[in-house]
Formats: C-alpha cells, sequence, structure tokens
C-alpha cells in the first residue's frame, strides 16, 4: 500500500492567514472550500446539524482519499456571516436574521464527485443530511486582523476595521469573514482566536 502523501492547506497558504494585531489589507488567494449554508443563531439547531454534515463529510473524503495516496489535514472552520439588510453589521441584527456559510478549506485535488459520493455514504448512515458544496471562494483584497477574546466582544474589532476601511477611502464588499483558531470546547472565551476578514474594493 502506497503511503499517502498529506498535505495541510493552512500551511501551504499561510500568508493568507496573517494575523495582524491591527486592521491591515493583504491580498489573499482563491481557496476551494466545502460549503453548507443556513440561516439563524449559532446555538441553533441548523447551524449544528449543518456543522455535523461538513464536518462528516470532510473526514468522509480524507479517508477515502488517503486510501488512494492523497492524504490532508482536515482544515479549521471558516464561516461567512451576512443578513438581508448590511453583510457587514450582521452582528447589531437579531440572531435569527443571521445567514452564514460555513467552510473548510480542501486541497485541489478533492472533486465534486468525492462531495457526492461522500453525502451519499453519510446519508445511507444518519439519514436526512445537509447538503455540502465544492466551491472555490475568490476574495482577493481584504482587510483583516486577529480577535482575541469572546465572539461577543467582536463588534469592537469590527468597528476597527471599519474606521480603518473608512480612512482608507475604500468600502467593503461580500460578506464577512471569519476563520476559526480556537476550540470554544477547550478554550476560555478571554482567550479565543478567530482572524476576521472582509474584501474591500
Amino acid at each position: 500500500m502506497r503511503s499517502a502523501v498529506k498535505t495541510d492547506v493552512f500551511r501551504e497558504h499561510r500568508d493568507d492567514y496573517a494575523m495582524p494585531t491591527a486592521p491591515t489589507l493583504i491580498r489573499t488567494g482563491p481557496g476551494r472550500y466545502l460549503s453548507v449554508t443556513g440561516t439563524g443563531s449559532a446555538e441553533g439547531d441548523e447551524f449544528r446539524r449543518s456543522l455535523g454534515a461538513l464536518y462528516g463529510t470532510a473526514y468522509t473524503i480524507k479517508f477515502a482519499s488517503k486510501k488512494s495516496g492523497k492524504d490532508f489535514k482536515v482544515g479549521i472552520m471558516e464561516g461567512l456571516w451576512w443578513t438581508d439588510r448590511d453583510g457587514s453589521d450582521f452582528p447589531s441584527a437579531p440572531k435569527g436574521e443571521w445567514q452564514w456559510k460555513l467552510l473548510i478549506r480542501v486541497p485541489d485535488f478533492v472533486k465534486a464527485g468525492d462531495v457526492t459520493t461522500a453525502l451519499k455514504s453519510l446519508r445511507a448512515k444518519r439519514g436526512d443530511t445537509p447538503d455540502v458544496k465544492l466551491e472555490t471562494l475568490r476574495e482577493g483584497r481584504v482587510v483583516q486582523m486577529l480577535h482575541v477574546g469572546a465572539y461577543a466582544d467582536e463588534p469592537r474589532s469590527i468597528a476597527a476595521m471599519d474606521e480603518f476601511v473608512r480612512a482608507k477611502g475604500l468600502h467593503y464588499r461580500g460578506a464577512h469573514h471569519e476563520i476559526y483558531l480556537s476550540d470554544p470546547r477547550r478554550v476560555a472565551p478571554a482567550r479565543l482566536r478567530t482572524i476576521l476578514r472582509h474584501s474591500v474594493a
């Protein structure tokens, strides 16, 4: 049996995951992601089921790929957040209005057929499972910073990003992007580390 070559997309694209402590402009490259979309609070049942489907699909693909000699590390979770009224101001909206797309970055060798096969396997075991898709995200130029602290405290970092964007004569485009570096089940809220990102033009 061939030894699988293990790919770590976080390490391969480390420049995309810069962690400045103040808002900074960076240029990100295109990323290939597993994604699942939903609405409502992160404490809600839809979010929980979607998260389970996302990770279930990622690990099912990983184990199948490893058998063929192409292993990869299942990456950290990321998320796009917005509302119908204003994508940049979602934290101030009622949680029931939040819209989100949960993401896990995967190597380029993961194909749409791999996702279809993985979902079929998951549904055979679990029954009804939310749809997971494969997509490419092209954010390009973004403002980015590291937020340290509870998710509920993110508005202070977002406000700093807003001020930075206005001072540069730029404007947001697309959805607010969060990259979760810490596991909230194991890390105290005050020590959570989250990269905040938003495309600008």
